[in-house]
């Protein structure tokens, strides 16, 4: 993966940047998994570098490492896919490149920033320079600024390569989602001294960015792939594009709802966001399931052998449909429904969620187009397997579901004995944290998190090698 910088084979400059985009990317994601780890230490053991790194440090940097290292290979996935969707070099390309290093200096500031200012008195200094204080969204109003500023490059890049290019289906729903995808970010950027109404304009950066624009981006780069793998029918994959991008963007909207009632807004809201929520994930599964059937229906009737161009990016992608389905529908679906989530609100069912979520909506399916790029960058007709590709995939999946049980089991003490039994007070939270089923479950946590890391180093060692492997 590092040898493509000087030794390539792409046609296009578009295409190297998304390779650059992709370097930068892993780096985070390792960078991510190890706060992970320090964290899942923290809450079983407190003591561990306390005063120096504490855990609610740790967890700040894990979960915007998290989004970032998704946003870096996002960008990354589509410079690697619009030269081939659109026919042509990426306007702007240049441009492009600054805004990378731009955001990459960004990113490194406010990364030390994090580990070694971490706070601020409360004025308004401290929301420019260090925190702006909201859950998730923690950069410094600069760097939100700055982030706005690269997203409407990178659209402005995308926008009129399409325009100038071949308009396929695929770019169609890519460019309109990506408008979406850099205005709902402009939703928590405003300040207001009334929570309920900071929480509800927070709530659709954090939720509907993510369950609706990134599950209609995933969408568009499964197609992509797919169509590139396994020559799947342009047309069948984008007829599910269609009605994925129906179904999200009016789900992802309504899912909303499943937030509301704790900012004070009516009951009837819970309802309406647990059932489509639920629903979010469908398309996507179907459009797989489609794409599959019909590719081995005609491959069969013609006698001939499958072939699978790219043997690691399409497992992963078969791990994006279904972990999708599994982490974003199911594990969604169990704890927002109104008469479990008055419980479960809160709780280890949150993170449990948002762990297996993440992953199989959104990790898989980038670290597939990473492999992709690996292809495209050594001219390869096939990319076969490696030893390391599938421990790299087993580990993490594995690691991943794991902690995701671990978290559900202790969500699960969380609601029997800390809200159903003691009442959800203060006291009630320290109970629940003490007993032997909570350790229990914090300590699998630990444990499947260190087999995720060591998959992590597979996959790693994988993007470097796996190139040189095919050649002898």
């Amino acid at each position: 993966m590092l040898t493509s910088i000087k030794n390539n084979k792409f046609s296009y400059e578009s295409q190297k940047l998304g390779m650059m985009y992709f370097r930068v990317a892993v780096v985070l994601f390792g960078a991510q998994l190890l706060m992970g780890l320090i964290a899942a230490i923290q809450f079983i053991y407190p003591d561990f570098l306390y005063g120096i790194f504490d855990f609610s440090v740790a967890r700040m940097v894990h979960i915007n490492a998290l989004v970032v290292w998704m946003l870096y290979a996002m960008i990354g996935s589509v410079y690697l896919m619009l030269p081939d969707e659109t026919g042509r070099e990426t306007v702007g390309i240049g441009l492009g490149k600054l805004a990378f290093w731009v955001l990459t200096a960004a990113v490194t500031v406010v990364v030390l920033v994090y580990i070694f200012i971490q706070i601020g008195p409360g004025k308004e200094s401290t929301i420019w320079l260090i925190n702006e204080g909201r859950e998730y969204l923690e950069a410094p109003r600069w760097a939100d600024i700055g982030i706005v500023v690269v997203v409407l490059i990178f659209y402005y890049n995308v926008f009129f390569t399409y325009i100038k290019g071949r308009q396929t289906g695929v770019m169609t729903v890519m460019v309109a989602n990506l408008m979406a995808l850099a205005g709902l970010y402009l939703a928590g950027m405003f300040f207001t001294d009334n929570i309920s109404v900071d929480q509800y304009w927070w709530w659709w950066v954090i939720h509907l960015w993510v369950e609706a624009t990134w599950e209609v981006f995933v969408g568009t780069l499964a197609a992509y792939a797919l169509i590139q793998i396994i020559d799947a029918k342009r047309e069948i994959v984008e007829m599910w594009l269609w009605i994925e991008v129906l179904m999200l963007f009016g789900s992802g909207i309504l899912g909303l709802g499943h937030h509301y009632f704790w900012i004070g807004t009516p009951e009837y809201w819970w309802e309406i966001g647990a059932l489509f929520s639920a629903l979010e994930p469908v398309p996507l599964v179907a459009m797989f399931v489609h794409v599959l059937y019909d590719w081995g229906k005609e491959q069969g009737a013609h006698g001939d052998k499958p072939v699978i161009k790219n043997g690691p990016a399409m497992a992963w992608i078969v791990t994006n449909a279904f972990g999708n389905f599994l982490g974003a529908g199911i594990w969604g679906f169990f704890h927002t429904l109104p008469q479990v989530n008055i419980y479960t609100h809160g709780s280890q069912f949150t993170a449990a969620h948002g762990h297996l979520a993440f992953f199989g909506a959104y990790a898989t399916i980038l670290i597939g187009m990473m492999y992709m790029g690996i292809q495209k960058a050594n001219g390869f007709e096939r990319l076969k397997a490696t030893f390391n590709s599938k421990m790299a995939i087993f580990l993490i999946t594995f690691g991943v579901l794991g902690m995701t049980v671990a978290l559900t089991i202790a969500g699960y003490e969380q609601v029997l004995v800390e809200r159903a039994e003691l009442g959800g007070g203060w006291d009630a939270y320290f109970t629940a944290q003490a007993l032997p089923w909570m350790k229990q479950a914090m300590g699998w946590r630990l444990v499947m998190g260190v087999v995720t890391f060591i998959g992590f180093v597979y996959l790693v060692l994988d993007l470097l090698t796996i190139a040189k492997k095919q050649k002898n």
